[in-house]
């Protein structure tokens, strides 16, 4: 199924990240909201719908999860796991976007069930062009339908 409208979550506690990934797929060209949770516990409840996120019409499922690592709470490994144990979440496209290129952690990802691992570039027109990246990868990409 080629996605028209595709949801795209972004989990990042960095404030700055946020208002710099909004910027970047604005410039690459992306309509739709992102949606955004600043931690690894707000994205659990986001994507378990519960307290303020049980609206999925404010808040749908996402295509894409676009998950950092180094986080308060839960860390972008915990969120991971956590995701691939949910039996309605298997089929969700978690891209790892880190600042970290270590070895370690890329093999961590893969091993917790990551669709893709990207280290996050050191500039905007990187950034953007990543972003561009992103985009047409789900535009192109068959999903399953949306649980």
């Amino acid at each position: 199924m080629i996605i028209e409208n595709p949801t795209i979550l972004i989990v990042d506690d960095d404030e700055c990240a946020t208002h710099l990934m909004r910027t970047v797929f604005k410039r690459a060209g992306f309509e739709q909201t992102l949606q955004f949770a600043g931690d690894g516990v707000e994205a659990i409840a986001y994507l378990s719908g519960d307290g303020s996120f049980s609206d999925r019409l404010q808040y749908p499922m996402p295509t894409v999860v676009l998950l950092d690592l180094n986080m308060p709470r839960k860390n972008g490994f915990e969120v991971l796991e956590w995701i691939r144990t949910q039996p309605a979440l298997k089929p969700l496209h978690v891209y790892v976007l880190s600042a970290s290129s270590q070895t370690e952690d890329i093999q961590r990802c893969y091993n917790l069930g990551a669709s893709t691992y990207l280290v996050k570039p050191t500039n905007l027109d990187g950034l953007t062009h990543q972003a561009k990246c992103i985009l047409d990868w789900i535009k192109l990409s068959h999903f399953p339908s949306a649980a």
